[in-house]
């Protein structure tokens, strides 16, 4: 299946900001309702064991993602494991539920991060999820050289697959908004005004969903990304599929090669 590069409007900064939060806590409601990611945890793990520390530094966290979940699979192992949530569009308000559910393991970056830029301060093992395939070939690359640069093991993973069976399972994505939507929390007026009588939300996750999965990146494209990269050699590549219940999770872990 071909990939195409079209308009995701949560990616847009003309659009609302409200809706925006509202697609994102959707989001964040369904990775961990189903435990989306739980197939990942070992490569988690890994990627911790590499950075030598138990700080990791989340990119385009959205809503949070699936964290609250990879926290209780992770906290046995990693005791003084800390979860920095940012974003390029941070939504404060996702991001302190985080931090007053998350017993202690998370922390948030208030103002805006590039994830092609990762500021200096922010060390630690780099994540991402559901979002890489946000991002054109180019941004998508620099993401991998900027961790290549600063040295800092880097985990990039996906929830769907570019293929014909993942984008017919996305097209039924409003019917879940509708049936969820209910059940998310905190809650808001708004999000009830714009699921039920003003049905942008279904409409926008819709659309977001079926672009997201048109955009993802497939195995061999990720990995002729790190045979791009400037001195990639430096690092260990892990690009793959797993198996996580009924979804498959794409992945890729990097880190530097041990100094001989």
């Amino acid at each position: 299946m071909p990939r195409f590069h079209l308009i995701e409007f949560e990616d847009q900064q003309w659009f609302p900001k409200n809706i925006r939060n509202y697609m994102t806590d959707f989001l964040q409601f369904v990775t961990n309702q189903f435990d989306m990611f739980k197939g990942s945890v070992p490569i988690l793990q890994k990627g911790l064991a590499k950075s030598g520390g138990y700080q990791i530094i989340d990119l385009a966290s959205g809503g949070g993602g699936a964290w609250l979940k990879l926290v209780n699979h992770l906290k046995e192992k990693n005791p003084e494991l800390k979860v920095q949530l940012t974003d390029y569009f941070p939504n404060h308000a996702a991001f302190e539920k985080m931090v007053r559910k998350g017993g202690g393991y998370f922390s948030f970056e208030k103002e805006s991060v590039n994830a092609l830029n990762v500021p200096k301060h922010l060390k630690g093992f780099r994540t991402q999820f559901l979002s890489f395939h946000h991002f054109k070939p180019a941004d998508a690359q620099q993401i991998l050289q900027n961790a290549v640069d600063n040295q800092s093991v880097i985990g990039i993973f996906e929830g769907q697959k570019r293929s014909v069976a993942h984008f017919i399972q996305f097209f039924f994505s409003p019917i879940n908004v509708l049936l969820m939507t209910p059940f998310i929390r905190p809650f808001s007026f708004g999000r009830i005004i714009f699921t039920y009588l003003i049905p942008v939300v279904p409409i926008f996750v819709w659309w977001d969903g079926l672009v997201s999965v048109l955009r993802t990146y497939s195995v061999k494209e990720m990995t002729e990304m790190t045979k791009a990269l400037n001195n990639g050699d430096s690092f260990e590549w892990e690009i793959g599929e797993i198996k996580s219940g009924p979804m498959v999770n794409l992945y890729l872990l990097g880190y530097p090669k041990e100094k001989k």
